[in-house]
Order: structure tokens, then sequence, then C-alpha cells
């Protein structure tokens, strides 16, 4: 059980208190004041009737046998070599005790300072860590940083040139063909060819896409009225045209689809 009285606790305590309050070196322990003043307090915890513990005890048997081993006389002194584990007789008695009253004088006063450290941070109360990203002032980026003068004067420039040209119109005139107009166009080639032609003949160089799907379709819408046939020699050959032998070359008007 550990007890405190007063101002210490446990034997080494209370010695250590008897030491300071007699102001005597620690090194050099008066054993007898020292030991009858602690018997004292023994005495003073029997009347109170408070249990000793047997530290007490043993440190009063302590003291009791270097006080005894102090009044005995010394022996001559015999110089001879002495081995490991044997004890050397000049030794002083007091040595261990001063060795523990030190170790313990040495842990006590890291406890009184771990004691006040606890007590001045119990006075600090912590949070825990919060997002502070919405109050951190951001600095927008400057678009132009860095550009001189001359840069923004070629910019504008540049920027005036695109603006011309985005001015300009061109006029474009697409040229259309019907249906009605090639069918007499094709007719008419036939004729002069002798009533056949090949398809290739048909297109001229730099026909455009629309003309040549007209054609195709002219091709359709003839082969329907059968006024002409179409034919190939061999797969993938020239398409060959020819007139039909009781056809017109002179195809009516009312007979044409208008597309």
């Amino acid at each position: 059980m550990t007890f405190k009285l007063e101002a210490f606790e446990g034997p080494l305590d209370l010695l250590l208190h008897l030491i300071d309050k007699n102001e005597v070196d620690i090194y050099d322990i008066p054993i007898k004041t020292i030991t009858d003043q602690y018997m004292e307090y023994l005495d003073l915890f029997q009347e109170l009737e408070l249990d000793i513990t047997s530290e007490f005890l043993v440190m009063a048997a302590t003291l009791l046998s270097i006080k005894s081993k102090m009044l005995l006389p010394k022996p001559p002194v015999i110089e001879m070599d002495w081995e490991d584990g044997m004890e050397d007789p000049d030794l002083d008695p007091r040595a261990e005790l001063v060795r523990q009253l030190m170790e313990y004088k040495k842990y006590k006063e890291i406890a009184d300072q771990l004691r006040e450290m606890e007590e001045e941070r119990s006075h600090i109360f912590t949070r825990e860590p919060a997002d502070l990203t919405p109050y951190v002032v951001t600095v927008k980026e400057n678009p132009v940083e860095g550009l001189l003068p001359a840069d923004l004067l070629l910019a504008f420039r540049r920027a005036l040139r695109k603006m011309a040209s985005r001015n300009s119109v061109a006029r474009i005139r697409r040229d259309e063909i019907s249906v009605k107009e090639r069918i007499r166009q094709v007719m008419r080639q036939l004729k002069r060819e002798g009533g056949r032609v090949l398809f290739s003949r048909l297109l001229e160089d730099g026909f455009s896409r629309e003309e040549v799907v007209t054609t195709f379709l002219v091709l359709l819408e003839l082969m329907k009225m059968k006024r002409i046939v179409c034919f190939q020699h061999r797969l993938f050959d020239d398409i060959v045209i020819e007139a039909r032998e009781d056809g017109s070359a002179v195809v009516p008007e009312s007979d044409v689809t208008d597309y």
C-alpha cells in the first residue's frame, strides 16, 4: 500500500525530508541523528494507529545496521587484492544508502517536472483540425502577365486582318440542269454517234457530282420509257448505251417525270 503523509511518500522520501530539514550533506549523512528521527516518525505512525508498510521497516533495519557499523571500531588496514564479489571493508556503510537516495531524488525531480508540465497542459484545450481552404485568399492569375505593348499591338493587327477577311463575301453561282434538259442532250448525242455511245463519253471532264447523278437518272428514265438499252460486254466493262430501233430521238415532254 502506498500512502502519503505531509510532504513525503515512502521511506526514501522520508529520509530526503529529514536530510533537507537538518540541512546536512547527502554524501555525509549523520547516520545517528537521521536514524533517531526516522524511528521517531515510526513511533508517531504507531500512535496514530497507521499501518506501517514493510518498506519502512526494512529501511529502519537498514539504518540501524549502518548505525551499528559506524559505531564499531575499524580494523587495521591490510593491503590486498580484492576479487570480484568480495566486499571492501574500508567501504563506507552509507554508500549504498546514498546511491539509493540520489537515484530517488533524481526521479522525484523528474516527476515534479512532469507534474508541472501536466498542470500547464491541462490549461490548453485543443480541437480537431478544420479545413480552412475556403478562407485562403486566392490571387487570380493575370492573363497578360509578361506581355509587352508591342505584343498587344501585334495581336491587335492580326485580329484586324482576320476581321477584314471575314467581311469579304464570295458569291457562288450554282449551275443546275434538269432531267428534261439532260435527256435532250443525251438523245442528241446518241443521234450524232449513230445510235450507240459509251457511258464514259456522256461524262465530260469537269462534270460535277450533281451532273453525274443527273446523267444516271436520265439513263434510268430513258430505259423506263423504253427509248434506250444499256448493257455490258464483260463484268465491270464500260456501259454501252444504245437507242432502240423503234425509239424516236425526240422524247415528248409529257413522258418525262418532272424532277
